[in-house]
């Protein structure tokens, strides 16, 4: 029995730690999705108000920071751009590396360590999924790019 615990600690150890790599370029959306949520509900919109409101302010910063790192043009707007979705995310990083080591009663250095760590692994992560949509696009610098052969090879062969 105590060795079925100890395979489904691990097991939800590596769960968590995967639910941090993947929702870590959210950090930024939902903590503007919170930030204006509250605002709201302080100021006398109702609770399903502002959670609306919040969602919707969240939805439209992830989606207005990806649209603008896959538009633009300029390495330094993209850059500044992902590295307003990465410091939040390695920020989050670091707080949840941090608590999780407290779980193994690691000394405060090594705490530290792996905490630092995580959170440029987990900041870098945010960062790397953002670069995806800063791939070279079809049109570079106003001009179609030119294929050698036809796409349907397979179609057009005759006989």
């Amino acid at each position: 029995m105590l060795a079925f615990g100890l395979v489904l600690n691990t097991l939800g150890i590596g769960l968590f730690c995967w639910l941090i790599f993947a929702l870590a370029v959210y950090a930024l959306p939902f903590f503007v999705a919170l930030s204006i949520g509250m605002l709201a509900f302080r100021d006398g919109a109702g609770v399903f108000d502002a959670l609306l409101i919040g969602i919707a302010s969240g939805a439209l910063t992830l989606a207005a920071g990806q649209v603008a790192i896959a538009a633009s043009q300029s390495l330094t707007l993209r850059v500044a751009i992902a590295s307003a979705f990465a410091v939040p995310a390695a920020i989050a990083g670091y707080q949840a590396v941090f608590a999780l080591s407290q779980i193994g009663g690691a000394s405060l250095a090594w705490r530290e360590a792996f905490a630092c760590v995580g959170a440029v692994c987990i900041g870098g992560a945010a960062w790397t999924r953002l670069r995806v949509l800063a791939k070279t696009r079809p049109l570079e610098s106003g001009r179609a790019v030119e294929r050698s052969q036809p796409v349907f090879t397979a179609t057009i062969r005759k006989g």
